[in-house]
């Protein structure tokens, strides 16, 4: 009887009509800096890329720095119209002599980035406006990655539409944005990328031990996986990393 309830209210929440998709290409990109390099890419970005991003119809979303880390990361992400009009966009960009003439003076004594790394992303039905914001007092990040159990993305996803969101908003998390990878790429079918905000590390340790012993966030757990045929992630299937935005990102 439960499950048939649960089932019922899965089907009314489907028909429910839902915010207009973001339809935006989203690209989450991290560079690996060569040692020592970190703050000269951090001081390219601030002083030149991000203006050239702009300059050539690029979004800059937002910008972070891991808190561990040992790879010396920058994880950011930017919004374009479509995926061709990113392609566009990165190929004048390469071409720009203003580009160019600043890879070579802030290269002067080597290079600054070692690796890079790029995904492409699409918004959630359900994700919050994708609008960069700064809070009222400094933030925490965090961004999760969930791999579902074979065929059991759109269970997760109905139940982040139908009750996470909400669960996180009450216990003092702010959601910022909901993305799944695009087709053709690493992830595509399988995987839910998430970012939140909290006020401090501390505060989303507390939040997720509240979330987790909600009697609410207990029942929603159960009824779904029980609905699914068991767990929706797979065994060490979530991927959480802690970020603090840069002095010059969007997001704050």
């Amino acid at each position: 009887m439960k499950k048939l309830l649960y089932l019922c209210g899965l089907a009314l929440a489907a028909a429910a009509p839902l915010r207009a998709a973001d339809t935006r290409c989203f690209e989450l990109r991290t560079y690996y800096a060569a040692p020592g390099k970190l703050d000269a890419l951090l001081a390219r970005f601030r002083d030149h890329t991000c203006k050239l991003f702009e300059k050539h119809g690029m979004t800059n979303v937002g910008y972070w720095i891991p808190v561990d880390n040992p790879s010396n990361e920058l994880v950011y992400v930017l919004a374009f119209p479509s995926r061709a009009a990113r392609d566009q966009a990165f190929k004048d960009f390469g071409a720009d002599p203003e580009w160019q003439a600043t890879v070579k003076t802030s290269e002067a004594q080597g290079q600054l980035v070692l690796k890079i790394s790029s995904m492409f992303l699409q918004a959630t039905d359900f994700s919050p406006a994708i609008k960069p914001s700064a809070g009222a007092a400094p933030r925490t990040f965090e961004l999760r990655t969930y791999t579902c159990t074979p065929g059991r993305l759109p269970n997760l996803l109905q139940r982040f539409h139908e009750h996470t969101l909400a669960l996180f908003a009450k216990h003092g998390m702010t959601n910022i944005a909901y993305w799944t990878p695009t087709e053709k790429m690493a992830g595509a079918g399988d995987t839910l990328i998430y970012l939140l905000a909290h006020p401090s590390r501390e505060a989303a340790d507390a939040a997720f031990r509240a979330c987790r012993a909600d009697p609410e966030w207990i029942k929603v757990k159960a009824e779904s996986e029980q609905a699914a045929g068991g767990s929706l992630t797979i065994t060490n299937g979530v991927r959480s990393e802690f970020l603090q935005p840069t002095d010059f990102s969007p997001f704050r």
